[in-house]
This record gives structure tokens, sequence and C-alpha cells, in this order.
């Protein structure tokens, strides 16, 4: 009997990991077509490969032209601070000719190596990554949920709180 490869309709859903800005990473399921990706980063991707393992950092390719808020450092292995990412990004695997889902050891490893928020500051011409205590990443994350949903078209300000 011969067997047939019947190609469905429904989009291939990979298990990735999502990292934004001032919040702990998320796994996330992610369909692997381009429009799912551009939606996920907020535009044109770019994946690059800081790691020797079979994972990439998908990115918005002009996040730091476009005013995104500064993310997550990456390291030499020596520890020297060697690129900041922009934007919110993902983690995925690598196949031998596209992306795919990370193994639950991956995704542990690098929920493990971006988990905890940073924030930049300017030391004279360099950048210092500095965590971001866990109490304030709550007091976000509760903040961000109690915040109405925005209406398209209406913009909704909240005053600056005075302890920031």
């Amino acid at each position: 009997m011969k067997e047939y490869d019947f190609k469905t309709d429904e989009p291939e859903m990979i298990n990735v990991l999502l990292v934004c800005p001032g919040e702990y990473p998320k796994a996330v399921r992610i369909g692997t077509e381009l429009e799912d990706l551009q939606a996920a980063v907020g535009g044109y991707i770019e994946c690059v490969y800081p790691y020797d393992e079979m994972v990439g950092l998908i990115v918005n390719e002009e996040g730091k032209l476009n005013g995104s808020s500064l993310n997550r450092a990456l390291y030499s292995e020596e520890g020297k601070l060697v690129d900041i990412l922009a934007g919110d990004f993902l983690v995925v695997g690598l196949t031998e000719d596209s992306f795919g889902s990370l193994t639950p050891e991956q995704m542990q490893r690098y929920e493990q190596k971006f988990h905890q928020p940073e924030t930049f500051v300017r030391m004279g011409k360099s950048i210092m990554a500095l965590p971001i205590p866990d109490k304030e990443v709550q007091r976000r994350e509760t903040a961000r949920k109690e915040q109405p949903e925005q209406k398209a078209g209406k913009v909704i300000r909240f005053p600056k709180d005075p302890a920031l």
C-alpha cells in the first residue's frame, strides 16, 4: 500500500520562549509563518545565533533603531557585555532548515539564562546591565494586569508612579 504525505492547512506550531522587556520569560506556542514571528517581535525579524547550541534568538531587526525598550544583555564566555537586545524576542530551536521547538531542557536553560529582567544605565562611554528586583517586576506585572484595555483610536494615559 502506498503512503501519501498530505499537507494540512493548519500552520506548524512550535514551543518557544518569549522574552519581553521588564518581564519574566514565558513559554509560548507560536506559528512558524513569517507573519507569526513578525507579530511576536513587533516588526521585521532577524535571527541571531550567539550560542554554540542549536538555538536562535529572533529579534526585531529595527528594535534598536525604532526606540524599543532595551531588554536583555548578551555576554561573552568571559562575562563581558557584548550586545543588548531591544524589544520582545523569541528563543527558538533550530532544525536543519527552519525554526523548531525548544527541547524541555533548552526551555529550562534559557528561561534561567534570561529569567531576571534587566535595566540599563549609561556609565560614561559604557553601559551597565542591572537586574530589576523581583518585587519591582511583580509590581509592574500587577499594574499591567489592572490597567483597563485600550480601545482602538483612544489613548489612555495613567499618572506616573511617584515611587519610580
